[in-house]
C-alpha cells in the first residue's frame, strides 16, 4: 500500500483565510453609504423590470442615481482631501 503525504513541509493558511485588518473594516465602513445608494439605485431598477416607467417612476430613477453620485462625490472628495487616509 502506498502511503499518501504532503508535499510541503509547513501549510499555512492562504492570505484570502485571513480576517480582515482594521484599515480594511474602516475603508469597508467609509464606503458603506455608496453600497447603501447603490442598492436603493437598483432596487428601484428591478422594480420596473417588468413595466414601463411611469413619471413617478422616472423620478424615482432620478433621485437614486443622483444619490447615487452625491455619495460618490462626498466620497472622492473625503479622499482627495486626505481625510479618509
Amino acid at each position: 500500500m502506498k502511503h499518501i503525504a504532503a508535499l510541503q513541509a509547513v501549510v499555512t493558511a492562504d492570505e484570502f483565510d485571513r480576517e480582515p485588518t482594521a484599515a480594511e473594516l474602516d475603508a469597508i465602513e467609509r464606503e458603506l453609504p455608496l453600497v447603501f445608494a447603490e442598492v436603493e439605485l437598483l432596487d428601484v431598477r428591478i422594480s420596473l423590470l417588468d413595466r414601463m416607467p411611469s413619471e413617478l417612476d422616472q423620478r424615482r430613477i432620478r433621485r437614486a442615481r443622483n444619490k447615487v453620485l452625491t455619495v460618490r462625490r462626498d466620497l472622492s472628495n473625503r479622499l482627495d482631501s486626505g481625510e479618509a487616509a
